[in-house]
């Protein structure tokens, strides 16, 4: 942590401390947060086409490129499952300061569409793609973090591939909006969010479309101030009926070692996106946030949120091989 004229300022290799723990600078520097979660879903065809989408880590302002989800699609390859990743830059990302222009965005009612044209656009360049590579067989869509529900809008408006995509596979992505009227809450993607709940189709999970939304359960945040110990849990749940089921599986190592700036730290970051700083995540998206009603839930125990800062045996993130062994062969049924 820097400090100047008795004003701190913290560096991006504080607040990896802060969540993955002192020992986390070895296994690499800080740059843009994304990952890739694990999970499933049973698909009839024998060996689909995957279209992963490049995640937007709305938390951050950052976002991914095309690069980071390489290692990834070589592991999915050595199980015969051919991918085609979006191609966007860092600098990319850039574009969405047009969102600024727009007054929707200072009221908190902004729409997808036009800012985030030029992504939709690259990921129905992707999808066209991988359908000439199936040759007539089913895709399957992987979107991570935000990449999840830019994922259902565009099956949303780019209709035309609807009847080819069989899965949507979610990975820690902050798919529901943050609760309204609680202090110290700020809807990080101004209104984006409450877009995709009012207009996009509900999941579902069904032998022609299943959505299977995937969490992570590596740290449990605490409250700013309180007596809050995050041993407790705290229920904060979605009313479920079969077959939208929450699947738990013990991955790695959790984290509740209770209240500590530590877990404040991240706790805050999940009450942005929950409304509740006290509750089980990846260390980036709370763990209810990463579930939909209708969908197929899961959750892994001990599972990191991104490769920066994971270690693929002590600090597994969703796209460590062993992670995706325990997930793969959903892609493959």
């Amino acid at each position: 942590m820097l400090t100047t004229s008795g004003i701190s300022k913290f560096t991006f290799e504080d607040i990896q401390d802060l969540i993955l723990g002192e020992d986390s600078r070895s296994t690499g520097d800080i740059s843009s947060s994304l990952a890739l979660n694990k999970i499933i879903i049973p698909n009839k065809h024998p060996i689909p086409n995957t279209d992963e989408l490049d995640e937007l880590n709305g938390f951050e302002g950052l976002g991914n490129n095309t690069g980071d989800y390489q290692k990834l699609a070589l592991t999915l390859q050595g199980y015969g499952v051919s991918t085609v990743v979006a191609k966007v830059s860092r600098i990319d990302w850039l574009r969405n300061a047009a969102g600024l222009a727009d007054p929707n965005y200072w009221r908190g009612t902004l729409q997808p569409r036009p800012v985030l044209d030029w992504y939709l656009n690259r990921v129905d360049e992707a999808v066209n793609e991988a359908l000439k590579q199936s040759k007539g067989g089913s895709l399957s869509i992987i979107g991570h973090s935000a990449g999840g529900w830019l994922a259902r809008v565009y099956m949303e408006e780019f209709t035309e591939a609807n009847n080819k995509i069989s899965l949507l596979l979610t990975l820690g992505s902050p798919l529901q909006p943050p609760p309204k009227g609680l202090s110290g809450v700020v809807d990080q993607t101004r209104g984006l969010l409450d877009y995709v709940e009012k207009n996009c189709r509900k999941a579902v999970y069904t032998p022609e479309l299943r959505y299977v939304c995937i969490a992570g359960r590596y740290i449990q945040g605490s409250r700013l101030f309180g007596n809050s110990d995050p041993s407790t849990n705290i229920p904060v749940a979605i009313e479920q009926s079969a077959p939208d089921d929450v699947i738990t599986s013990e991955s790695g190592t959790l984290i509740s070692t209770g209240a500590t700036f530590r877990t404040r730290f991240v706790g805050q970051g999940y009450k942005q996106v929950c409304g509740q700083a006290d509750v089980w995540g990846d260390g980036v998206v709370p763990e209810v946030s990463s579930h939909l009603e209708g969908a197929l839930n899961i959750s892994f125990d001990g599972v990191y949120h991104s490769p920066v800062g994971s270690d693929d045996e002590s600090r597994p993130w969703y796209g460590s091989p062993a992670i995706v062994e325990q997930w793969v062969q959903h892609l493959l049924n």
